[in-house]
């Protein structure tokens, strides 16, 4: 008997079930389904029971528990995110999910923490990471595919997480400013770290971490005019449990995309729709120098397509050399 699926049933009834019915759904003894309500209780959980009635789940109370249980009560993918290992606190989940790469685990594996100490964005910058607030997650993969394909699966889990924010932000609110900045109001609520380890025919492993700003009520002086959380747009605490759960849902459905082609081909159109860039005027800071121009959207290859003001070429703009900012700020 696992207590997540005790509590997906309690989440999914709206008054009382009773122990009988828990037992005869599930197939286990009273005693089981005892044990594992008090697994729940001593997680921290409220739940209710009363004689003839049952059990009932306080649902106000669950926002603010993050664990595996939690997750897991969540999830209704096949394959992202079926095994979970989640830490109160680790240094890094991209570390992390690399050492379970290499011990042998299974694709599809995620890794969870309350609380990173030594998180990394893109060009070995820091993340800031407190603990109770965000979620700091990798997923890690074992595509078959070549090598030069893994780079557009940090734009795969843009998308994924790009519309599970969308379940909880007004979605004219939301974008994807490029290549994997999750933005609401032009500010960035997640960065997104992809990791590989490959011989030149063959992937080993691609590990792509997610950092979300979810409870966040403050940012330090450097990032506050750049950053924000789902708590400083929408004003309410956000589910992280049900949100991390949401996310490998939406990049299953993407993944399978990807699949069909190992590219972006299939995606493309989506992810241009997300695109905050869109057909607005960006500096591409080169370092052969920088120069301003139109985005025209990305490529199969995750390349974005950015028209030059000052000879009207199309330039193929990839990412790992160059930046792209807003002419009129950190994303416009």
């Amino acid at each position: 008997m696992k207590k997540e699926e005790i509590l997906k049933k309690l989440r999914d009834t709206d008054d009382y079930i009773s122990g009988q019915a828990l037992c005869e759904y599930y197939g286990v003894s009273r005693t089981a389904v005892w044990k594992a309500i008090n697994q729940l209780k001593k997680d921290g959980y409220v739940i209710e029971a009363q004689t003839n009635k049952g059990y009932r789940l306080v649902e106000s109370d669950t926002s603010v528990i993050f664990s595996k249980t939690a997750i897991e009560s969540y999830m209704d993918t096949k394959q992202m995110g079926r095994t979970i290992v989640f830490q109160k606190e680790t240094g890094s989940t991209n570390l992390d999910a690399k050492a379970i790469a290499e011990n042998g685990g299974k694709s599809g594996t995620l890794v969870v923490a309350d609380m990173q100490t030594a998180g990394r964005g893109r060009r070995g910058h820091g993340w800031v990471a407190p603990a109770g607030k965000n979620i700091y997650m990798t997923l890690m993969l074992r595509p078959d595919c070549m090598p030069n394909k893994a780079s557009a699966l940090t734009l795969v889990m843009a998308i994924a997480v790009y519309e599970a924010v969308c379940e909880l932000i007004p979605k004219e609110n939301c974008g994807i400013k490029w290549p994997n900045d999750v933005v609401v109001n032009n500010k960035k609520i997640c960065g997104i770290l992809t990791e590989m380890s490959a011989e030149p025919e063959c992937i080993h492993y691609v590990v792509t971490g997610a950092g979300i700003n979810v409870n966040q009520t403050a940012f330090p002086e450097e990032i506050k005019d750049t950053a924000t959380s789902l708590y400083m747009e929408s004003g309410k605490e956000s589910d992280r449990a049900k949100l991390a759960a949401r996310v490998m849902h939406f990049f299953e459905q993407n993944y399978a995309l990807f699949e069909r082609s190992w590219d972006l081909e299939h995606l493309c159109d989506k992810y241009n729709s997300m695109l905050i860039n869109m057909d607005r005027q960006v500096r591409v800071l080169d370092p052969k120098g920088a120069y301003d121009g139109i985005a025209r959207g990305i490529n199969e290859k995750g390349e974005l397509l950015v028209e030059r003001s000052d000879n009207g070429e199309t330039v193929n703009v990839y990412a790992g050399e160059v930046s792209v900012r807003g002419v009129y700020g950190y994303a416009t």
